[in-house]
């Protein structure tokens, strides 16, 4: 079977995992985001939460177009997937369907077809669990990222809100250097809040910080509290 593999990197993705790409599976064409992480932070003005993840549709969710695409999702690698849906939809204009390719949705199914996109999304292992996955790969023999030794359960953007507060602090504590460039582009963020007359809301970049991962209400800069899902 001909196909073409891609890999979209985040700028946000853990080192072992693009180099383990890059060395197990050189065939795999790299798409380079046309902003960083940071600069979308900036440019948004805002973190990325649960609620809004312009990361998601910016960095990962692009390419495909007029193509069948083939995914690795699974409904297990979240509890909010909604496996009593269908696992067969090709009809992009009921009410039902699934038009955006997006990773992090609870819909997702074994046939997607986006008109928007022109493209065809198939994701073969959609009712896969866990201990299937790992099954097929001992039965095989084969290789994988050496962060599933290290504690590590899924392989995603370091520092994804949808993690939630705890799984982002462990992960933050595996890269400090990446929560340090969080912290820098929230600095920034905030600067480009002030000057595009916005309430800076926080008070720097390591306040923006404190509140992104603790997923609990804490004091703005203007004294009222913030949760995660005010933004």
């Amino acid at each position: 079977m001909k196909f073409t593999a891609y890999y979209n990197l985040t700028t946000v993705d853990p080192p072992e995992l693009v180099y383990f790409i890059r060395e197990k599976f050189p065939h795999v064409i790299f798409n380079y985001p046309k902003e960083t992480m940071w600069q979308l932070i900036v440019r948004h003005k805002t973190p990325p939460t649960r609620r809004i993840r312009y990361c998601c549709s910016e960095l990962k969710e692009h390419g495909g177009m007029g193509h069948t695409v083939i995914t690795g999702v699974r409904w297990a690698e979240s509890n909010r997937r909604k496996k009593q849906r269908g696992i067969v939809e090709l009809n992009s204009y009921s009410k039902e369907a699934v038009i955006l390719n997006n990773d992090n949705t609870d819909t997702r199914r074994l046939f997607e077809t986006c008109v928007i996109k022109s493209k065809h999304v198939i994701n073969p292992v959609i009712d896969w669990t866990d201990a299937e996955v790992w099954e097929f790969i001992r039965l095989r023999n084969l290789e994988y990222c050496c962060l599933y030794k290290r504690g590590f359960s899924r392989l995603g953007c370091i520092g994804c809100p949808m993690a939630g507060g705890r799984k982002m602090k462990w992960e933050f504590e595996q890269y400090p250097k990446y929560k340090a460039a969080y912290i820098r582009a929230f600095d920034r963020m905030i600067q480009n809040r002030i000057e595009t007359g916005l309430n800076p809301t926080w008070i720097n970049g390591q306040h923006v910080f404190d509140w992104w991962v603790e997923d609990v209400k804490i004091r703005s800069a203007d004294d009222t509290q913030l949760s995660l899902l005010d933004l």
